[in-house]
């Protein structure tokens, strides 16, 4: 580890780091170490950089929210591309390097070097830059613990020959009580009320906070007890680490809830579309029929900020609007009918004669997020919305389901008229809606139930959201039907946090990848509609008699969590490399 870590031992090109398209804070360029830990302005400057280093749109591999990084739902179950994913198949092999181990370290040493430098200059004196500090620690170390487990835990700003530098890694367990410490302390520094500047406050430790402790008390529960290898899953709260942790999560994200601040985005206007409009939120122009901008979104806890005339890296509207994102038809599947029941149980399902039927009576948001068979819409190429009236249907394209997987996606593309790479929504790094699931979630594995009650005040807003007349999950239509209470906590989840860089992470820690993953990637059911509309399609049929894209996939133990690369393993022999690899 000591040569790829000791490149973050240049202490101060923090100040000449960029950041484009993500804050409107400039850091200073050109100041000594003397100079920059002279004054609050200059920590507050320090900080400014901590911004660029969270997930986005595009950027480096763990930054990634919608192109194929680790996070990336391209590499789950749910979601495939013209290509095959080497990661979702499952293939992929130790690398040689890995840009994330050395960047992620290189980063550590800067927040560390603000923490200690707040100290000497006197903690009460810097306030939020430190606050910032503890909390991107604990950022950059929860992707560490994500990405490959066990970590070496440095809390000071050592020097390059720190025999720490070149020793073992610190278990998860130790790692991860350092995160939840680091959050604590930043909420004890962080302003109270949010920013418009989109800098962190209070709740965003909080929040942050939630999604750790649910994280890694899943992982616990599901990985580590011997309850689960038992197959005794209920009795698995007698574990005292997994209480712990399972508790921090409903205490910290109850603090975000009572506190006030943060709520679903919900527009009169737009209805039951506000979950479509969300993420395509921008104030250049009107983007939206209800032509309400940024400041109406108060859903966003943490985000990386864009601006109008940044340019983003990803040409989002193109990627993402009816092209190379194919949703599977298990994705599909699992949006409930308006009654609350999943496909195979409700009355209400209307079948697959025609493309559209499955479409009928279900989820709102599979309306939101796939394109229906003949549905109008608009991108900006050349197709856009200018009178956000119905008049904008003689100027849009029309969707086929012919082709791919059959069902095509439409979140995160714009409909206004604006250049390629020019679009500026924000990225929700970490939205309210979360939270609400986050904090349900917690209390049933805490519990291994959750009343009514605590349903209604929390999954229940999330999906009212874009459903309001759909029947609530309430513990009488789990027994009723014979459902499982968390398969629908965690189905609400995917359903919610779809492209959002999500779902491959949560069966990791449910343990739940070695049964998903290796499933076969189908499309559209190959029914007699097809075969007379697509009669020469080129993808062979599964034995569900379905559109088959990619099968052979696999999934062993060990890829729930990423080798070390190679280079590191020979530079620190003591780093030891994880299980099966």
């Amino acid at each position: 580890m000591r040569s790829k870590v000791s490149i973050i031992y240049v202490a101060l090109l923090a100040f000449v780091l960029c950041f484009p398209s993500c804050m409107d804070f400039e850091p200073e360029d050109k100041m000594g170490d003397g100079q920059v830990w002279s004054s609050q302005d200059n920590f507050i400057l320090f900080a400014n950089q901590f911004y660029g280093w969270m997930r986005d749109i595009q950027s480096s591999d763990y930054q990634s929210g919608l192109s194929d990084g680790v996070h990336s739902d391209f590499r789950s179950d749910l979601i495939c591309t013209a290509t095959e994913n080497v990661y979702s198949m499952g293939a992929f092999t130790k690398p040689a390097t890995d840009s994330n181990y050395g960047t992620l370290y290189k980063r550590i040493y800067y927040t560390n070097l603000l923490i200690k430098n707040a100290g000497d200059f006197g903690k009460e004196r810097v306030g939020a830059p430190l606050g910032e500090a503890y909390f991107m620690r604990a950022y950059l170390y929860f992707e560490l613990v994500q990405i490959y487990g066990d970590a070496i835990l440095l809390t000071e700003p050592l020097d390059i020959n720190s025999e720490k530098l070149t020793s073992e890694r610190d278990s998860r367990t130790v790692v991860v009580d350092q995160i939840l410490a680091d959050l604590d302390s930043a909420a004890v520094y962080l302003p109270e009320q949010p920013r418009e500047d989109g800098r962190l406050c209070k709740d965003a430790a909080y929040a942050m906070s939630g999604r750790v402790a649910l994280y890694e008390g899943t992982w616990e529960k599901f990985h580590k007890t011997d309850l689960w290898q038992t197959g005794d899953v209920d009795n698995m709260t007698n574990n005292e680490r997994v209480k712990t942790l399972l508790h921090k999560a409903i205490t910290s994200s109850e603090k975000v809830m009572s506190g006030g601040h943060y709520q679903l985005f919900n527009n009169a206007t737009l209805a039951d579309k506000s979950y479509r409009y969300l993420f395509i939120l921008e104030d250049a122009a009107q983007c939206n029929p209800a032509n309400v901008g940024k400041a109406a979104n108060k859903e966003y806890i943490i985000k990386t900020r864009h601006r109008a005339g940044d340019k983003l890296a990803l040409n989002i509207t193109h990627a993402m609007t009816n092209n190379v994102v194919y949703y599977t038809r298990k994705f599909a599947n699992m949006h409930l009918c308006q009654d609350g029941l999943p496909i195979d149980r409700s009355p209400l399902f209307a079948g697959y004669t025609l493309p559209n039927d499955e479409f009928k009576n279900r989820d709102n948001r599979m309306l939101m997020n796939m394109l229906q068979h003949g549905e109008n819409y608009w991108t900006n190429d050349g197709k856009w919305r200018t009178t956000w009236t119905d008049a904008d249907l003689a100027n849009s394209l029309t969707n086929s389901a012919i082709g791919n997987t059959g069902y095509h996606n439409k979140k995160w593309g714009v409909e206004r008229q604006v250049d390629d790479n020019f679009e500026s929504m924000d990225w929700p790094v970490l939205r309210y809606a979360e939270v609400l699931l986050n904090w349900a979630e917690a209390k049933y594995e805490y519990d291994g139930r959750i009343n009514d009650g605590d349903l209604n005040r929390s999954l229940n807003q999330v999906r009212k959201r874009s459903n309001p007349k759909m029947t609530p999950l309430t513990n009488a239509l789990v027994d009723a039907n014979g459902l499982s209470m968390r398969e629908e906590i965690r189905r609400e989840r995917t359903v919610e946090l779809i492209l959002e860089g999500m779902r491959i992470d949560d069966l990791k820690r449910w343990a739940t990848a070695k049964t998903e993953m290796p499933m076969d990637q189908e499309g559209v059911l190959y029914n007699e509609w097809f075969e007379a509309n697509w009669p020469n399609c080129p993808y062979s049929i599964s034995p569900n008699g379905c559109v088959l894209l990619y099968t052979g996939r696999q999934w062993e133990d060990k890829c729930n969590l990423y080798p070390l690369p190679s280079d590191q393993c020979q530079l620190n022999p003591q780093l030891g490399q994880n299980p099966g690899w």
